[in-house]
C-alpha cells in the first residue's frame, strides 16, 4: 500500500476509520433517556380532565364543582420594581382537590393517580385529607375519591367511607387492584366530559 504525502502545514487525519465506525455505530438514546417526566407533573392530565368535565357540568346545569388552589409557601419577593415573587414551593394540600354542590348535597372529593396495574399505594394520601374527609363524612357531606389506573386506563369512583376505613385500620400498605373491582363504581372516560363521574356519582350514594 503506497504512502499517502500530505502538504506542508495539514495533518493527517488520526484514527480517521475508528472515528468512522465510532460514528455508525454510537447509539441513539432512547426516548426515555432524552425526556423525563417530572413526578410533579405526574397525573395533571387527569386532573386537567376532571377540570374539563366540571366546566361541562357547570355549563350544562347540572353541577356546580370548583378545584381548589394548592396552597403556596413564598419564600423569597423582589420589591426592587414592585413586588414580585422570586422563590416559592407548593405545600402539601391540607383538604382535598375539589368541592362543590349537586342539587343541594355537598360534594367533596380528591383525584388521584397511580402508575402501580395492581394496587394504589396509601402513602398517596396524606393524613390531612383523610382527617378532612371525615369532617365531611361526619357532617352528612358526600365524600370520595375519583382514582385512575394509568397503566389500564381505567378510573374509579371509591367512597371516602371505605378508602378512610381502609386508611385507619391499614390492613395493607395497598388497595389491590380486585378491591377496587369490588368496592368501587367504574368511571367511563370519553370526549365531552371527559371524565363523566357524575352518572356514577348519583348512583353510587343513590341520589
Amino acid at each position: 500500500m503506497s504512502e499517502i504525502h500530505y502538504p506542508a502545514g495539514i495533518r493527517p487525519p488520526k484514527n480517521n476509520g475508528d472515528t468512522l465506525l465510532k460514528k455508525q455505530t454510537k447509539k441513539p438514546k432512547s426516548i426515555a433517556s432524552q425526556k423525563k417526566i417530572a413526578p410533579g407533573n405526574r397525573g395533571m392530565a387527569f386532573e386537567a380532565a376532571i377540570n374539563e368535565s366540571n366546566a361541562y357540568y357547570q355549563e350544562k346545569g347540572l353541577c356546580l364543582v370548583t378545584k381548589r388552589p394548592t396552597p403556596i409557601k413564598v419564600v423569597r419577593v423582589d420589591y426592587t420594581k414592585g413586588p414580585k415573587i422570586t422563590d416559592a414551593f407548593y405545600e402539601t394540600q391540607s383538604t382535598t382537590d375539589y368541592n362543590g354542590v349537586y342539587e343541594g348535597h355537598y360534594i367533596d372529593f380528591e383525584a388521584k393517580e397511580t402508575q402501580s396495574a395492581t394496587s394504589f399505594p396509601l402513602a398517596n394520601i396524606p393524613l390531612q385529607q383523610i382527617e378532612h374527609l371525615e369532617g365531611v363524612l361526619a357532617q352528612g357531606g358526600i365524600a370520595f375519591f375519583l382514582i385512575r389506573f394509568a397503566k389500564k386506563g381505567e378510573v374509579f369512583l371509591l367512597p371516602a367511607s371505605f378508602l378512610c376505613s381502609f386508611y385507619r385500620e391499614k390492613p395493607r400498605a395497598s388497595i389491590p387492584y380486585a378491591t377496587f373491582l369490588e368496592k368501587g363504581y367504574p368511571v367511563k372516560e370519553g370526549y365531552h366530559p371527559r371524565v363523566d363521574y357524575l352518572p356514577v356519582l348519583i348512583e353510587a350514594f343513590a341520589l
